[in-house]
């Protein structure tokens, strides 16, 4: 059947897939965000719900007050003999480590440590050994290295060799190695995490190599589609899954671009999926000319996943829910969820600084979205932000002045070092007797910010999606929505009647 691509939407980078006990589980990388590695679980590969995260308290990594998009890298996960293993590099501090557990949707083990350089870290258990696989640099260029490890305690029991320098491309990352009968396939990443991005692979008949480049390379890339015939760009970061119909699978990273002439996408890098398949000389190909679609044929026979499920309401959703997302150090107590209501309590720290702010978000899934949200605020500022990092992120809130007596909404642009506020509206009390409406509207093009008053919706203006994009700011993240409130007082503010429509436009 056909499936639709991204599997998993919205800003959900550096996936990596396992199978234990008949169902399948993917992580994601999380960077500056917490709690870090969300989980999914699926039993189709097409429908996937997240059933926790593996870095959920902030002994396990070291978030305070790192810079946007750095952190958590690219994780790894594996089941072996009843147990899961994460690998992921704190790239902040260049430091790689492993965290495990035998139920995944419980708690993890605090971080084993790895003395091995480089980014993207992998695990292969293969005959009683481990495999611990990363990039690096020999001789001054880029490769994959690896050592074997005491999977107990992280030591190496042999040297950090290099085993591959790759197919040519810049930035050789992402390495993956498997064992498939009587070969060792490694795959990596190669032409930066951008429009260049490709798969490619090579073959040994040993762990270490040598290793012999797949002569079709690259396996998998959309670097030279565009426009009106793909609008899914930066394939790569790919991991190797076997169905249980017997049939081979890549899940790996992608992006939508805004539209056919608009080289910008905001929503991040999100989770893909192609068939691969390999020949009777023992070499993996791809079909569609090596191209990942946004409509897929599979061997996989299911329904296909609910229109609905990126959708959030206080109705449908609390602080447990693992989709709620803040920015580097958590501090519990500035949040607070009752009577479907949400209570945050405003610190000194505002959106603009690299720090941690009070903020909770949800990842943009779609680029065609309808949300509100009531907002009862006794604290110098509180509302809703459309927010890529501290130095990129659209605010609509409001904010009480005390000498005026009165309270304002405001719509605030942040796009790198030029800040403006670009609306405003000053309300009467019957404005905001039981609380103040905000209404934001975007699409693939634009975000569009209203305030509603008892006179009706008042417009206060709109702003380009293109300024949210990884292409604008930089960086490896995606937009997420956020509920925030900045007080030096510590006052609160309350949101309430939260509805987000995320709309698939196909």
């Amino acid at each position: 059947m056909k499936i639709q691509n991204p599997i998993i939407r919205g800003f959900y980078p550096d996936p990596s897939i396992c199978e234990a006990n008949g169902k399948y589980y993917v992580v994601c990388s999380t960077f500056q965000f917490f709690p870090g590695v969300p989980i999914f679980e699926s039993e189709d590969l097409i429908n996937w719900k997240q059933v926790g995260n593996c870095l959920t308290r902030l002994s396990q990594v070291e978030l305070h007050q790192i810079p946007s998009s750095g952190g958590v890298f690219a994780p790894t996960l594996r089941y072996y003999d009843g147990t899961f293993y994460m690998v992921t590099n704190n790239n902040t501090f260049g430091k790689n480590f492993y965290i495990s557990t035998k139920d995944i949707t419980g708690e993890w083990s605090e971080p084993i440590f790895v003395d091995q350089e480089g980014i993207d870290p992998s695990l292969l258990f293969d005959n009683g050994k481990v495999y611990f696989t990363s990039n690096g640099t020999y001789e001054g260029k880029g490769c994959i290295m690896q050592c074997e490890i005491d999977i107990n305690t992280g030591e190496k029991l042999t040297e950090t060799v290099p085993i591959w320098i790759g197919n040519g491309g810049r930035y050789l990352e992402s390495p993956h190695l498997y064992h498939i009968g009587k070969y060792y396939y490694l795959f990596a990443a190669e032409g930066g995490t951008e429009y260049g991005h490709m798969i490619t692979y090579a073959r040994a008949e040993k762990p270490f190599g040598p290793f012999e480049s797949y002569a079709g390379n690259p396996l998998l890339t959309n670097r030279n589609v565009g426009g009106n015939e793909n609008l899914i760009q930066g394939i790569g970061h790919g991991d190797l899954i076997q169905y249980k119909d017997g049939n081979y699978y890549i899940i790996c990273l992608g992006f939508r671009q805004n539209g056919i002439w608009s080289p910008f996408h905001h929503l991040g890098r999100e989770v893909f999926l192609a068939p691969v398949f390999i020949d009777d000389n023992g070499w993996i190909f791809a079909k569609e000319n090596g191209q990942v679609n946004e409509w897929v044929d599979t061997s996989i026979e299911t329904s296909l996943p609910s229109s609905d499920r990126y959708n959030i309401s206080f109705e449908n959703t609390d602080l447990s829910d693992f989709r709620w997302m803040y920015i580097r150090d958590y501090k519990a107590d500035n949040y607070r969820f009752e009577n479907h209501k949400l209570i945050l309590k405003g610190t000194e720290i505002d959106l603009n600084k690299a720090d941690t702010p009070t903020f909770v978000g949800i990842r943009q899934s779609e680029f065609y979205t309808d949300l509100s949200v009531v907002v009862n605020s006794q604290a110098k500022e509180a509302g809703v932000t459309f927010y890529m990092d501290e130095q990129q992120h659209y605010d609509l809130f409001v904010y009480n002045d005390a000498p005026k007596e009165k309270c304002e909404v405001r719509l605030r642009i942040r796009v790198g070092d030029a800040e403006s506020i670009n609306g405003r509206i000053v309300l009467e009390d019957t404005d905001y007797e039981g609380g103040i409406k905000l209404h934001i509207v975007s699409t693939n093009e634009e975000y569009s910010f209203y305030v509603v008053t008892a006179s009706g919706e008042i417009h206060l203006g709109s702003a380009k999606c293109k300024y949210l994009s990884s292409e604008v700011a930089g960086g490896f993240t995606g937009v997420l929505m956020g509920l925030y409130a900045v007080d030096n007082n510590g006052q609160q503010a309350v949101f309430s009647e939260l509805a987000w429509v995320q709309k698939n436009a196909n």
